[in-house]
């Protein structure tokens, strides 16, 4: 439960954080939107062209947000993530994507696997991969 609180928290964060950049950019798109057509209503006949790198500013501006709210966080967790799995021990007690908790009772990592114990006697062999975080660990 402790880990699903953390979950809502860190996704709040980002939502703020999605929507202050948002708000930031916000006056670029919408001022190089507007302001083009308003200059062209008043120039008469062969007027100047606009172009150049200006008219790529909020094309640049939404995927400079799109990497900085997007895409470098989950390349942070995915770091996170597999630093955590290099790092797993016999005895480290963990909880799989799939909600099922055990204790590591054996590893192959020539073949990505994990062997869990969930009960007694009932051991459970998982890939790597699918272990999504330890179980106790403070964050």
């Amino acid at each position: 439960m402790i880990k699903f609180k953390s979950v809502i928290e860190k996704f709040k964060a980002f939502v703020k954080k999605a929507l202050l950049g948002f708000l930031f950019f916000l006056p670029l798109i919408v001022g190089s939107t507007v302001v083009e057509p308003v200059n062209a209503i008043g120039t008469q006949g062969g007027g100047q062209q606009g172009g150049g790198i200006a008219a790529f500013l909020p094309l640049i501006a939404i995927v400079v947000i799109f990497y900085f709210l997007l895409i470098r966080p989950q390349q942070k967790r995915q770091r996170e993530h597999k630093m955590m799995l290099s790092t797993l021990r016999k005895g480290d007690k963990v909880v799989t994507n799939s909600g099922m908790f055990g204790t590591i009772v054996g590893m192959n990592d020539k073949e990505n696997k994990v062997v869990l114990k969930v009960a007694e006697n009932v051991k459970i062999e998982f890939l790597k991969s699918s272990i999504a975080g330890r179980v106790g660990e403070s964050e």
